[in-house]
């Protein structure tokens, strides 16, 4: 596989072999990480351990041996689960807050479900970039992702918003897709919101004390 760090004329050697083979690569990517993240509070250690692993493909062309990726794995299960666990409390209140305005059950109507639905994008889009941070990091130290994150989206809101666009963009098509396509829908928007982040100015990162 070439690497995304060669120079331009190697990266223009790159022919519909390559792009199929990252095509399946990623694909994979997102079954395994939805088969890591099934038992819910595996969740946030499965997704910062398949950010690491797009990480590492975005920076050197190659995915990390199954060694790493499982090491990796079991040292960010259990620092993920209360990720996890805050991550499923957010978008089950988000989720329930829609319905009820969809439904009627709460006044506001239109007006309150376009804010509401921009403030999910918006958390959903800020979520993305921490995915991607712990990434970064090694798949965990999920408190100082959340805050070099915060500072990048304040620093450079129109590439927040674009990832917004991308978590709203995977979800919209997951409602679309047929269910079993989900998976693969996973790896794909992964290295969609690493592609976007790669161009945001990150803050430098705190230590973790």
């Amino acid at each position: 596989m070439a690497s995304r760090a060669e120079p331009v004329d190697d990266a223009e050697r790159r022919d519909w072999r390559d792009v199929a083979r990252d095509a399946a690569d990623l694909a994979l990517l997102g079954i395994l990480l939805t088969l890591a993240a099934a038992p819910l509070l595996t969740a946030a250690g499965a997704a910062g351990t398949a950010s690491a692993a797009v990480h590492d493909w975005t920076r050197t062309g190659g995915w990390p041996s199954a060694r790493t990726t499982l090491r990796r794995f079991g040292r960010s299960v259990l620092p993920g689960v209360p990720v996890s666990l805050l991550g499923l409390c957010v978008l089950g209140l988000l989720a329930a807050d829609l319905a009820a305005l969809t439904a009627g059950r709460v006044p506001g109507g239109p007006p309150v479900l376009a804010v509401t639905g921009l403030v999910a994008a918006a958390l959903a889009g800020y979520a993305g970039l921490v995915v991607v941070e712990a990434g970064r990091n090694g798949g965990g130290r999920w408190r100082v992702a959340a805050r070099s994150s915060a500072r990048a989206c304040l620093d450079a809101p129109t590439r927040w918003a674009a990832l917004a666009g991308v978590t709203a963009l995977a979800g919209l098509l997951a409602v679309l897709v047929t269910p079993v396509a989900v998976p693969i829908l996973a790896g794909y928007t992964l290295a969609a919101l690493h592609a976007v982040a790669n161009r945001m100015p990150v803050p430098e990162r705190v230590e973790a004390r």
